[in-house]
């Protein structure tokens, strides 16, 4: 494993179970214990302790804001290494469509292709035509099914962690289908044991990723007890060596291996997935905070302002996966890129006729519904619970109200949360310490004239007078 920019990184062991895995970590050595990071955070996941920042393990949805916002780049994402092919015979790059979009003087689709073979892999499958998949089994299910509008796009891990971490009532208005990624590497692997003649074990499927979020799903996938995912690869480590080889790849290297349509490459736009699913009545949200935000409108008031909106794609990144916090190029520059590569396949296949996709939508159901992780429950004793939040609303309403961030929470409401937890003080708050400072001050001012009673009796402060037992000239003290 390495940690994004190509450093080894050790994983203990306890967290390598599929509930407490996190890519997203700190570098302590290099944070500085700013609020950048608790100031942009969707979940409040962060504080700032004793001069560096912490990170919530059950808050966190790994969407790599935090990395994008570290001014100290203090936080880095945990993925795989291309050093862990050797651990396979054979291996398959299943490539993220927004990879495309990182190599300007790339040629083709297929030039990309045929370079990730080049560095190493031994076959290749795009997630893109993953993507077409699911693309059609979504459109099966819609017409076969009833769920709550509008019916909430998972191709985004960071968006569904989201919903389970801060919106339970929107877990039922989930699309319940495999996200293309997971798709197309379960399309590699049964291709893989077909062809290559080696076992399952020998086999290692190879995700090349643009977020931090997707290296969780290998852990902790919906469907079956294992993923089909054996690594997880970065944009930001395979960038150099696959540059490389495109610099020296002649056009005619190139395989054809390019299988997606134009349906399935443009998915990691914002818009992608609804208009390969040629549903009118859409939404496309990117943006974490703007997917809060309209996460937070639906279930204060669904009914009355979504009821006519069938279909919502939530992208946790800025410009969808072009904008993924592990890639290299800049998001709008990726655009432009991705529109180049797109026209490739301009008036190729209608939406109905994509290429290989007799595909029952049975088979891409999950096994298990996500559940709600319950971060904000104060104690397991419900008049526990019910007294400390009573204690959490009064010290609420002593506190300032303008969320700064100087305690080192991300609001005045999480610091008094932190507050009943026990892991922050009343006096972290700057201003309630300032009126400490303001009240011990007064209380030094009026000890200043107060004299402790023995000393204040007659004849002991300031009354001279002669000691008989030691008679001499000046006398003495008693």
């Amino acid at each position: 494993m390495t940690i994004s920019g190509g450093r080894p990184a050790e994983i203990p062991a306890e967290l390598l179970s599929k509930e407490k895995f996190h890519s997203v970590r700190l570098d302590r050595d290099k944070c500085q214990g700013c609020t950048n990071c608790i100031k942009n955070c969707p979940t409040q996941a962060i504080r700032v302790r004793n001069g560096k920042a912490v990170i919530i393990n059950e808050r966190c949805i790994d969407c790599g804001e935090c990395i994008r916002t570290c001014s100290n780049n203090a936080k880095k994402a945990v993925t795989d290494s291309l050093d862990d092919l050797r651990n396979y015979r054979y291996t398959i790059a299943v490539p993220a469509p927004a990879l495309y979009s990182q190599y300007r003087t790339a040629r083709t689709r297929n030039g990309i292709l045929t370079a990730l073979k080049k560095i190493g892999f031994d076959d290749v499958v795009e997630v893109a035509y993953g993507a077409e998949a699911v693309s059609n089994a979504t459109r099966q299910y819609l017409k076969e099914n009833t769920l709550q509008k509008p019916v909430i796009s998972t191709a985004c891990p960071a968006v569904v962690k989201l919903v389970q971490v801060k919106f339970p009532n929107l877990i039922d208005h989930l699309l319940p289908l495999q996200a293309p990624v997971e798709v197309a590497a379960d399309m590699a692997r049964k291709k893989a044991e077909k062809e290559s003649g080696f076992a399952p074990e020998e086999i290692g499927v190879f995700f090349i990723s643009p977020c931090a979020a997707k290296m969780g799903t290998k852990y902790f996938p919906l469907k079956g007890t294992k993923s089909s995912i054996d690594e997880v690869i970065s944009f930001q480590d395979i960038y150099i060596p696959l540059r490389g080889v495109l610099k020296t790849l002649q056009p005619e290297q190139e395989e054809d291996l390019a299988t997606a349509s134009i349906y399935g490459v443009r998915w990691p736009n914002p818009g992608g997935e609804s208009l390969a699913l040629d549903i009118n009545k859409f939404i496309s949200v990117d943006g974490i905070k703007d997917v809060v935000g309209i996460l937070e409108t639906i279930d204060n008031n669904a009914d009355d302002k979504f009821g006519d909106v069938d279909f919502m794609e939530c992208l946790a990144c800025k410009g969808g996966c072009l904008g993924g916090p592990l890639t290299v190029k800049n998001v709008y520059v990726a655009q432009v890129i991705m529109k180049g590569m797109r026209s490739e396949q301009n008036g190729r296949y209608k939406v109905a006729e994509l290429p290989g996709m007799d595909v029952d939508y049975h088979d891409y159901l999950w096994d298990r519904s996500p559940e709600h992780i319950p971060v904000d429950k104060l104690d397991t004793d419900m008049v526990k619970a019910f007294i400390k939040m009573e204690k959490m609303e009064e010290i609420r309403d002593s506190l300032p109200g303008i969320d700064c961030g100087a305690c080192g929470a991300p609001s005045c409401v999480a610091l008094a949360e932190d507050i009943v937890r026990e892991s922050a003080t009343i006096t972290d708050c700057v201003f309630k310490l300032r009126e400490r400072v303001r009240e011990l001050a007064n209380e030094m001012f009026e000890l200043e004239g107060v004299m402790p009673p023995t000393l204040e009796r007659k004849g002991v402060i300031g009354e001279r007078t002669r000691n008989p037992d030691t008679h001499h000239e000046g006398g003495g003290f008693r």
